[in-house]
């Protein structure tokens, strides 16, 4: 028997995909760029940007379109609800005051790790990180910390479905090394990437518990290698981040948001 197709409306799926189409490198397109972007027609595209831009959610100038700053409502309801960064907030500005370098809190989302929390110190990447931003989990350290604390019925699961890309030479891209680097971060209770996401740039993660012991979360602290050395991550940043991921899930244990 045939399982019922899951519920969806067509027009709000259409509606996200073109308010995706926004991001770093296109922060104002044309409706042809959009179109493009979405695969939907011309004229469907023009009726979703000109309701975004009804609704507040987008400008225009008669021909290019951009997202408006009331789109960060939509982010701003799913951050509220959480309540993780509000309580994260402090002991990341915290951390970065105390080694002077930049920290950041992310979940996981589908494949990709989402940053929820961001102190930068100074610019590492030659992409902007922000709130919202997303990165493959498999290349990063709070992705690696928050798959190896997966039940592992759910690992299988990512692994199975995940495209490992090699986004730099470093980048671990064969699914046996994978598995056998989480199940060590599993044991060792941190993850170190060393310019796998981006040349020149090293990031050291630990996990964030919910009162019943499953990974929420992962902080982070990352650098450039021309700044610090893995012995510095190590001998001078790893008990302070740890410090500070144990500090927020005692915190969160104060709550009852999981």
């Amino acid at each position: 028997m045939t399982p019922p197709e899951a519920p969806n409306v067509q027009s709000l799926v259409r509606g996200l995909s073109v308010i995706r189409t926004f991001n770093a490198d296109h922060p104002r397109q044309t409706l042809a760029q959009v179109a493009e972007s979405t695969g939907l027609a011309r004229a469907t595209a023009r009726r979703f940007l000109h309701t975004l831009v009804t609704v507040g959610y987008a400008g225009t100038d008669g021909t290019e379109f951009w997202l408006a700053p009331r789109v960060l409502e939509l982010g701003y309801s799913y951050l509220s609800g959480l309540g993780l960064p509000a309580i994260a907030q402090p002991r990341l500005e915290e951390l970065s005051r105390h080694i002077g370098e930049s920290s950041s809190l992310s979940v996981l989302d589908g494949n990709d790790v989402v940053y929820v929390n961001r102190v930068p110190v100074r610019r590492i990447m030659t992409v902007s990180i922000t709130i919202g931003t997303r990165f493959p989990a498999y290349a990063t350290s709070m992705g690696r910390v928050i798959l190896a604390g997966l039940p592992d019925e759910e690992l299988e699961a990512y692994l199975a479905d995940v495209e490992l890309e090699p986004l730099t030479p470093a980048t671990l891209v064969d699914v046996p090394s994978l598995r056998a680097e989480l199940t060590r971060i599993r044991e060792q209770g941190f993850a170190i990437v060393d310019q796998e996401l981006e040349p020149g740039l090293r990031s050291l993660a630990a996990p964030v518990y919910s009162p019943s012991g499953r990974v929420v979360a992962a902080v982070n602290v990352s650098t450039q290698t021309v700044v610090h050395d893995l012995e510095d991550l190590h001998d001078r940043f790893l008990p302070a981040l740890i410090d500070t991921a144990e500090l927020i899930t005692a915190d969160l244990a104060a709550t009852e948001l999981f």
